[in-house]
């Protein structure tokens, strides 16, 4: 099988099945990320490409956020169960510590084809070495998997006149994974919210999601992708506002001045939109020079051919999984659209589903007993078609005898204060917001869950002072303040301490410059030391902890 596998990948594929397979990680979708409202004064980059600007430095937060996608990979059920069934042994935290020459991969890079322009710098340089050293392993694994996956990708883009190469989008978006939910609600191989999903006609109900389908989702995101390019006319800017969303990338060609130049919006960027488009050439460059860096692709052990048969009746999966003796989470990875394991065709509209080919003659001959069952979730009540948010795709834990109500974010909070005024816990709060490492801004508005019977005094709550809310949860506003941590995603302020060395923000400042004056500092340790977690929330003025005096 693996054989087989090695064969076709080396080969130029032609037209080939479209198989849907659990990929290997939920990456964090920015579709829906919040806006940059910063203020802060415009960094230029240069647009380097084919030119190495020493000057130009990776963001230390982007990169290590990028690092966290990897790791999060090790530990997939999907990786061990398709991957590795048969090599448990096998590291997949490995790693390995290889520097590349500038010169080879500018010379690499030039000899890549490609529309879509390959700069190249030292962020570009930092996700190349971060693909080929972090977590090779995992890299190998994404090479097999695009032998499935790449082939389909390719006769969409190709009937749509875009560049071929776009295929490497989706490694970005989701590591191939049809399955996967950010935590701002984006599904499927090319993480489209549910709004933007609408808008690309595709069907988001309580049973089905054509975000996790193969076809229709790569399809809708090669259209929106070619809609994106006629209003830019740039790759480089698509990509982006496909990541974050064209708004976010319009204020920031208004923050730069109207410049247009990828490279020269950078820091007007969102931070995690920063690293899209370095990550996306980084990408480029393996897929093309994997066999260089002595990396080889690991194919997973399932089944290479299947088939399709459209369904005209409302259809269990769980009983043709029965019927056909196959296992049901297999059914399900082959067929990720169906939310709830109904396939609810109609006679005038049918659904399809994918089955091993080698099962498709006894699917036709038992199509009697598959049909006749009518188990539990084909009950009229589980079978209403009944529209869903994004909101839906997060399991929300036990919120019964609970009442939802909203908080608005004020200044000087935190998820810890807020979680001790509504008495939950933070990983609670988290978990009904999707907020990510306590990341909130001023203004947003919570969602929080409270008994029953406390609702009002818990609605209460928001149009209290601090103080008021400090008193409430039995707490004195002035041992609480000085005892908790400082609040995540704000501006450090300086404090009373003698014992520390301080830096006043000046204009053009960034983490990175800031360090080079200190000997020994790096950009990271002073993020750390002044509770800041946004590499992009610097002010001119504000006054930052560098280390202890001597």
């Amino acid at each position: 099988m693996e054989e087989i596998f090695r064969t076709l990948f080396n080969q130029r594929w032609t037209r080939t099945f479209c198989l849907v397979l659990p990929g290997i990680l939920l990456s964090v979708s920015l579709c829906g990320m919040e806006e940059n409202t910063s203020n802060a004064p415009l960094q230029q980059v240069p647009d380097t490409f084919m030119v190495l600007n020493p000057a130009l430095q990776p963001d230390e937060a982007g990169s290590a956020f990028f690092r966290e996608k990897l790791d999060s990979m090790a530990n997939s059920w999907y990786i061990r169960n398709f991957f590795l069934k048969d090599d448990t042994n096998l590291n997949l935290k490995y790693q390995r510590n290889i520097s590349l020459p500038d010169s080879m991969i500018i010379s690499r890079l030039q000899k890549t084809e490609s529309v879509v322009r390959l700069s190249y710098n030292p962020i570009v340089k930092e996700f190349i070495e971060t693909i080929i050293n972090r977590r090779p392993v995992i890299t190998e694994i994404v090479l097999g998997l695009s032998a499935y996956y790449y082939p389909l990708f390719e006769e969409v883009l190709d009937k749509l006149e875009l560049p071929l190469e776009l295929k490497h989008l989706a490694i970005i978006e989701s590591a191939l994974n049809p399955r996967a939910v950010s935590r701002a609600g984006a599904v499927g191989l090319w993480q489209f919210m549910y709004g933007t999903a609408k808008g690309q006609n595709l069907e988001v109900t309580s049973l089905i999601d054509e975000r996790r389908d193969v076809l229709k989702s790569t399809e809708a995101a090669a259209r929106y992708m070619k809609k994106l390019y006629d209003v830019y006319k740039d790759w480089h800017l698509v990509i982006a506002a496909y990541n974050c969303g064209p708004g976010n990338v319009n204020k920031a060609i208004d923050r730069a001045g109207g410049k247009t130049d990828y490279w020269k919006i950078y820091y007007a960027l969102p931070r995690e939109t920063r690293e899209f488009v370095p990550a996306y050439i980084a990408t480029t460059y393996i897929m093309n020079y994997y066999r260089e860096h002595q990396l080889s692709p690991r194919f997973p052990k399932i089944a290479l051919h299947t088939d399709t048969i459209m369904v005209h009746k409302s259809l269990d999966m769980k009983q043709v999984a029965r019927v056909l003796n196959l296992e049901i989470e297999s059914l399900r990875d082959l067929n990720p659209m169906y939310r709830r394991d109904i396939i609810p065709g109609t006679p005038v509209k049918g659904y399809p589903i994918r089955i091993p080919v080698e099962y498709i003659p006894t699917f036709i001959a038992r199509s009697d007993s598959i049909f006749s069952s009518q188990g539990e979730n084909l009950k009229a009540e589980n079978i209403v078609n009944q529209p869903v948010t994004s909101a839906d795709t997060f399991d929300f834990g036990d919120i019964t005898g609970k009442t939802k109500i909203s908080y608005t974010v004020k200044s000087g909070d935190n998820p810890g204060y807020i979680a001790d005024w509504f008495d939950i816990s933070v990983a609670e709060l988290r978990l009904w917001n999707q907020i990510h490492r306590n990341m909130i801004r001023t203004g947003q508005k919570l969602v929080i869950y409270v008994p029953d019977d406390k609702a009002e005094y818990y609605k209460k709550i928001n149009n209290l002072s601090f103080n008021a809310k400090q008193e409430l949860s039995g707490r004195a506003a002035t041992i609480a303040v000085a005892s908790a941590p400082a609040p995540a995603a704000t501006i450090a302020t300086a404090g009373t301490d003698d014992d520390y060395i301080y830096h006043t923000v000046e204009k053009g400042d960034n983490f990175w410059t800031i360090a080079k004056q200190y000997p020994g500092v790096t950009n990271t340790a002073i993020m750390e030391l002044n509770n800041i977690t946004d590499a992009g929330s610097l002010r001119a003025g504000q006054k930052l902890k560098i280390r202890r005096k001597n």
